[in-house]
C-alpha cells in the first residue's frame, strides 16, 4: 500500500511561484509513474503533469507548459510540481497521485493511477 502525503500549497500573488511536494511511503517509489492532477471549485479533476518511473519523461496539460515542471527524488521518495508563473486560473486543490503501471497512450488519464494523495489548496490571487 502507498501513502501519498502533498504539501507546499498555499496563496500566491498572479505571476509567482509555488513549489509542491509530495512524499511516498510505502511501495517501491522508483518503480511508480508520479503524477499531478487539479481540481477547480465546481469542476471535474483534470491532469496537469507526470512523470515516468523509467526514464523520468514529463507529460504536461496544454495550459501548464512552460511554466510547470514536474520531478522526482527517488532517493527521497518525493515527487516535484514547481509552478512559476502562476495564474488566477491556476487555482485548485492539487492532487499526487501514483500508478504502477499505466496503459501506453494513456498516462493523462485519471483512472490509470490507483494511489491519491489529500489534496493541498492552491490559491493564486489577481
Amino acid at each position: 500500500q502507498v501513502k501519498l502525503v502533498e504539501s507546499g500549497g498555499g496563496l500566491v500573488q498572479a505571476g509567482g511561484s509555488l513549489r509542491l511536494s509530495c512524499a511516498a511511503s510505502g511501495g517501491t517509489f522508483r518503480a511508480y509513474t508520479m503524477a499531478w492532477f487539479r481540481q477547480a471549485p465546481g469542476k471535474e479533476r483534470e491532469f496537469a503533469a507526470a512523470i515516468g518511473w523509467s526514464y523520468g519523461s514529463t507529460y504536461y496539460e496544454d495550459s501548464v507548459k512552460g511554466r510547470f515542471t514536474i520531478s522526482r527524488d527517488n532517493a527521497k521518495k518525493t515527487a516535484y510540481l514547481q509552478m512559476n508563473s502562476l495564474k488566477p486560473e491556476d487555482t485548485a486543490v492539487y492532487y499526487c497521485a501514483a500508478a504502477a503501471f499505466v496503459t501506453p497512450g494513456r498516462i493523462k488519464t485519471i483512472d490509470q493511477y490507483e494511489y491519491w494523495g489529500q489534496g493541498t489548496q492552491v490559491t493564486v490571487s489577481s
